[in-house]
């Protein structure tokens, strides 16, 4: 592979063990992308319960936070992949930090208004930038560098983006959750007048919080702007066969990857956006304390995506996903079977296993994509819209379940043993002409 730099001079991506140097501040520029989507999507786990109250609602309406978000990646995945061809790697990441902060910036007005139907929007605007931001930053840190070395470089930048799902939790429990809740008996005997200003301040709550953040995006696309970074731009023997959109699904692995990491994405926004609503339910916590365990679990989260990232120097990584998975479907038996502070260690337990699940199959689904490693990733990217559509399956059963949190649990679980199928089997690689 060669890299064209912004001058247009070409050179050589240097194998394993060769002089890296001057990739490491575009590698650590791409990971910080990681850490600021995470905190989005960790946000989203405190906005559920947060929103729940504030707009009354219930569990079904509310994982419509998620399917705004996720479903934003299943429309803008393609769109992303063109833009990457056609403007490069650099504008493509501004397009979508920019993009980002008009959805965090839209939670001003909707707030103001306690309108649920805006923030939903505020949210799929955040999800279309996060989906630009994702296409074009996980393959740029899985090429910068030898190809033998992408799972553990690709798992390294994805360790901040499990700092983010412990730090956005804690933010989110200080600034946004009240610790104030009113049974539907006493929201019925209050006035009107004092319901609606109580609803009213839950809403504006989450205003200073996404202000702060939509200004840091402002400000991280000034400095990619005026930071000359590498253009990643592979070439190939004219011999390679390209297929097209829909055809390069022919490559088995990428096929099986979509599916793994559909079912991956959604077990784990099922697992988090339900996580302080179990930990109310099954442990008898307030929902402040829930919110803080929340963030013992992104602590678990980024510790497990640092070893894990240990462990690949010594283990196969399709060997530690499948490991990572069995672990996860029996902590989800506790889960489901548990009770008291031990739901809660188990959730942590699933949090620190799944935690190098995603960078895992994504490296494992675009391996030998060689020219057609874009489109792959836009398909790779496009499957995360099963964080839009398995958590409202796991929101409808547990209505239908009386409000029982711990009998949804029985998605992620099986979820895992999806993903364990990847990793057993569907990540061997072939090629279209096979």
């Amino acid at each position: 592979m060669q890299i064209t730099n912004q001058a247009g001079d070409q050179h050589e991506v240097p194998t394993e063990g060769g002089n890296q140097k001057q990739y490491l501040l575009p590698f650590i520029l791409v990971t910080c992308l990681f850490f600021l989507w995470g905190m989005a999507h960790n946000l989203d786990s405190v906005l559920i319960p947060h929103l729940k109250k504030a707009c009354e609602l219930n569990n079904r309406q509310s994982t419509l936070i998620d399917t705004s978000v996720f479903f934003a990646y299943f429309i803008m995945a393609i769109p992303a992949g063109m833009l990457i061809k056609r403007f490069g790697y650099k504008n493509s990441i501004i397009t979508g930090l920019l993009v980002f902060a008009f959805g965090a910036f839209l939670f001003v007005p909707a707030a103001n208004t306690r309108t649920y139907e805006l923030f939903l929007f505020a949210l799929f605007v955040i999800g279309c930038g996060l989906t630009i931001l994702e296409t074009s930053a996980n393959p740029y840190a899985a090429i910068l560098g030898p190809a033998e070395s992408s799972s553990k470089r690709l798992n390294l930048a994805a360790s901040f983006n499990g700092l983010a799902a412990m730090v956005a939790p804690i933010v989110g429990s200080l600034f946004i959750l009240s610790g104030t809740n009113h049974t539907k008996e006493q929201m019925d005997a209050m006035p009107e007048a004092e319901k609606a200003a109580y609803l009213l301040g839950e809403a504006a709550s989450v205003k200073m919080p996404y202000i702060v953040l939509g200004s840091i995006l402002v400000l991280v696309a000034v400095i990619f702007y005026f930071v000359q970074l590498p253009s990643m731009k592979a070439t190939h023997a004219e011999a390679e066969i390209k297929p097209g959109f829909f055809s390069v699904l022919k490559f088995r692995h990428l096929s099986w990857g979509v599916i793994a990491q559909f079912f991956y994405v959604g077990a784990q926004v099922c697992i988090t956006s339900f996580f302080i609503r179990i930990a109310q339910q099954g442990a008898g916590l307030d929902e402040k304390t829930a919110g803080y365990y929340l963030g013992v679990y992104g602590f678990l989260f980024m510790a497990g995506r640092f070893i894990g990232t240990f462990f690949l120097r010594f283990v196969k990584d399709y060997v530690l996903l499948s490991i990572y998975c069995v672990i996860s479907v029996l902590l989800c038996l506790v889960a489901i079977y548990g009770s008291g502070i031990v739901v809660i260690y188990a959730l942590g337990g699933i949090g620190f296993f799944m935690s190098i699940m995603f960078p895992t199959i994504f490296s494992l689904g675009i391996k030998g994509l060689k020219s057609n490693t874009e489109t792959g990733s836009s398909w790779l990217v496009m499957s995360i819209v099963g964080g839009a559509i398995i958590p409202y399956g796991m929101g409808t059963l547990i209505d239908m379940n009386h409000d029982d949190i711990q009998s949804g649990y029985i998605i992620p679980l099986v979820c895992f043993l999806i993903i364990l199928s990847f990793g057993s089997f569907g990540h061997k690689v072939n090629t279209v002409s096979e």
